[in-house]
């Protein structure tokens, strides 16, 4: 399936070794912990993308970043651009989220780990958008949903919910699917009515809220 490579493609990426050796815990529990955060951070970005004016202004940032060829060294990763990315993408949520994942995640170790990985990981997730869209830029989400940086991250958000519409309202649990309701419904409009694959895929996840 077409977003279960992106996804593989995406956490090749990751430096896990790396990653597990700072935070002194083992490539299970950091990999684990990365394919937790992921959905916060990438479905806020589908948030953001799923309108006009929100996905030009992600497209125009993600256009700022190099594409990644394989595995990024960790101090290769702007941790600051990170801090940034994930305050722009989840505004005043951001701690609200990063709880969320946690409680969904059953376990304090992973739940720990997430607030701390989510500057690390947004950088990587904007070099790996950078190539799929290669430099490519005006692909409006809100009017193409099946394609273009909307449907690349739809097809992630359909990998890491478990499938896409179908599970997606179990698989996101009530805190993230409302904690991202809330975040849609403050866009600047129309979120929920981007069309195909992306509006389906949000649909799903926010279990149809507005």
């Amino acid at each position: 399936m077409a977003q279960n490579a992106d996804l593989d493609s995406l956490l090749q990426n990751i430096p896990l070794g790396e990653l597990a050796a700072k935070f002194g815990v083992d490539e299970d529990t950091i990999g684990a912990a990365v394919k937790q955060a992921l959905p916060g951070l990438i479905g806020g970005m589908a948030v953001n993308a799923s309108d006009a004016e929100g996905a030009a202004k992600l497209e125009s940032a993600v256009a700022g970043h190099r594409p990644a060829a394989g595995t990024v060294e960790l101090n290769a990763i702007d941790t600051a651009d990170g801090e940034k990315i994930v305050k722009h993408v989840l505004g005043d949520k951001q701690g609200e989220v990063a709880q969320a994942l946690g409680q969904q995640a059953g376990d304090n170790a992973i739940a720990n780990l997430i607030p701390q990985l989510l500057p690390v990981l947004a950088p990587l997730v904007m070099q790996f958008l950078a190539g799929k869209m290669g430099g490519q830029q005006g692909t409006v989400a809100a009017q193409n949903g099946g394609g273009g940086l909307g449907g690349v991250l739809g097809d992630l958000l359909g990998g890491l919910v478990g499938g896409g519409q179908q599970q997606s309202g179990q698989a996101a649990g009530g805190g993230l699917g409302d904690l991202l309701g809330g975040l849609l419904g403050g866009g600047s409009g129309g979120g929920t009515q981007s069309g195909g694959g992306l509006g389906d895929l949000l649909g799903g996840l926010l279990g149809g809220k507005k």
